[in-house]
């Protein structure tokens, strides 16, 4: 597996905003170890290239998100400081292929996880606070024609992060029940709670721990962890304002623009 020529061609596909084919068709010899070296070799170069890792992402959270994928368990990418953004930003669409929107609860870290047998009381004790999130996917695969193994390799299909709503610790929250409303242009979309994140986000993030760990990376001390949708990701278009309220910690919400079309 020639995991340099493939980051090649994601890298090129987000700079020129032309997907490519997916390279599960291409080979049909990659695994998932050589789809995360694909992840890792693209985010080793945007570092090098002056991007900050800033936390990461948790993806296919859900049963039937897994029964699609026909796999186990989530995945996972990374968030880089070039990729967030705050509470009522508008966010231009220019820089996007064929963005979905995901509706998260964040954890930020006070501590380091790290290693293979990290619990959710470990989660809990590193956790500095919690607060709402948007996450927007995009594929840099055409059609979002992905397997488990493209969208590893495209940074679990992540692009942006919008962090809001106010801080709040773990201790005065139940995350299995927090309720979530979303709306578009002011009108009701969706609602879910906590639980739809493998039944608490908190198993969300432990996971992620164990599954980082399996490659000698952490989860560090300040790092924000995106723990998983609560429900299904929706298209963006032009002019769509989301908000996501929720329960006991605040809302966020972002705008979606094309510049010519202002």
């Amino acid at each position: 597996m020639n995991i340099q020529l493939y980051a090649d061609y994601l890298l090129e596909a987000e700079k020129t905003k032309r997907p490519i084919e997916p390279i599960s068709v291409a080979t049909d010899q990659i695994t998932v170890d050589d789809a995360y070296s694909i992840q890792l070799e693209q985010i080793r170069r945007k570092v090098d290239e002056g991007a900050v890792v800033v936390g990461k992402k948790i993806g296919l959270t859900s049963a039937v998100m897994q029964e699609m994928f026909q796999v186990n368990e989530p995945d996972y990418g990374h968030l880089l400081n070039t990729m967030m953004a705050v509470d009522g930003d508008t966010i231009s669409l220019d820089s996007l292929i064929q963005p979905k929107l995901e509706f998260e609860i964040a954890f930020v870290l006070k501590s380091d996880l790290k290693g293979t047998s990290i619990t959710e009381e470990d989660v809990v004790e590193a956790t500095d606070y919690i607060v709402p999130a948007l996450e927007v996917i995009d594929s840099r695969i055409v059609d979002w024609k992905i397997t488990f193994e493209d969208t590893v390799a495209d940074n679990g299909s992540s692009a942006m992060a919008i962090i809001g709503g106010k801080p709040t610790k773990l201790e005065a929250v139940d995350l299995e029940h927090i309720g979530m409303v979303v709306s578009r242009n002011g009108e009701f979309l969706d609602c879910a709670a906590g639980g739809a994140v493998m039944g608490n986000p908190i198993r969300a993030v432990a996971w992620l721990a164990n599954a980082l760990g399996k490659y000698g990376i952490g989860l560090h001390a300040g790092e924000i962890v995106l723990s998983g949708a609560l429900s299904a990701a929706v298209p963006i278009q032009h002019g769509d304002t989301f908000t996501a309220e929720f329960a006991h910690i605040g809302s966020v919400s972002a705008s979606f623009q094309r510049k010519e079309e202002k």
